[in-house]
């Protein structure tokens, strides 16, 4: 599925990142990144599949085109997020469990 600007603006806001942190994570400058959200300007297959990527990373997920249409929903929660990266961050020796 290939991302569209209204889409990408819905999947931004879900995620609460303004332009300028979406624009860094996707490496899509601002400015192109504001033009292909109001529908001014198609920034080229590779930077939407770099903003796509970024949203993804961040807990947006595209839902595909079906009789609703296409659409954008939340993979987690930001405290789901916190938490999840709060284990990320835990080590240890992976072995073998006798429970």
């Amino acid at each position: 599925m290939q991302i569209t600007g209204p889409l990408c603006r819905a999947a931004r806001a879900l995620v609460q990142w303004p332009r300028t942190q979406l624009a860094s994570e996707s490496g899509v400058p601002k400015p192109a990144i504001r033009a292909f959200e109001t529908g001014g300007v198609d920034p080229g297959g590779e930077a939407k599949a770099a903003l796509k990527q970024a949203l993804e990373r961040a807990g947006a997920v595209f839902i595909g085109e079906d009789d609703l249409g296409a659409g954008v929903r939340l993979r987690f929660t930001a405290k789901d997020v916190k938490q999840i990266r709060r284990l990320e961050s835990e080590g240890g020796v992976v072995g073998d469990d006798d429970v």
